[in-house]
Order: C-alpha cells, then sequence, then structure tokens
C-alpha cells in the first residue's frame, strides 16, 4: 500500500493495525473516535449501513467485517466485554 503522508491521513496511519502476514486493517472503536463519534450506538448505525451496502454489492460480509469481542475498561479498573469489528484497509489507486 502507498504511503499517505498528509496531514489528513497522519491519524488513520496511527490506528492501522497489520497483522504478520502483512494485512492491514482498522478496528471500528478506533475508527469512531477518529471521525468523532461519541457514542458506539451512533457508530454503530454506518457500521450497519455499510454492511448492508456490502452485501447488496454482492460482497460477502464477514469477509470485510470481522466482528471481535474486546475487554474495555469501564471504570473503577472495572472492564466488561464489547463487540468490535476489523475493518480491512483497502489500497488507495
Amino acid at each position: 500500500m502507498a504511503k499517505l503522508e498528509a496531514e489528513e491521513y497522519k491519524t488513520f496511519e496511527a490506528i492501522k493495525q497489520v497483522v504478520t502476514n502483512g494485512n492491514e486493517f482498522w478496528f471500528a472503536r478506533d475508527l469512531q473516535e477518529v471521525l468523532q463519534y461519541t457514542e458506539w450506538r451512533n457508530f454503530s448505525k454506518v457500521i450497519d449501513k455499510a454492511m448492508l451496502s456490502c452485501k447488496n454489492s454482492g460482497f460477502d460480509i464477514p469477509n470485510h467485517f470481522v466482528e471481535v469481542n474486546k475487554m474495555v475498561e469501564i471504570g473503577s479498573g472495572a472492564e466488561k466485554e464489547v463487540i468490535d469489528y476489523k475493518l480491512p484497509v483497502m489500497p488507495v489507486t
């Protein structure tokens, strides 16, 4: 993938995850913050619409929206399990 150097891309590059085989993805909850959604319930609606668009375009949703569970801190050191998604970073053409 091409290196993105423009200032507006640096935040997206900072939250990008890379696995050992070189595949790149964003966690949806990280992307939520970058896109300035303050609540998951609002951003999850965006994810749902994107999944519908993916399906309507003939793509397999699980190949583009990998559901994962992760632990998040909720205060006083307590944690709870929440749903997140791995969203593949698509190459810039």
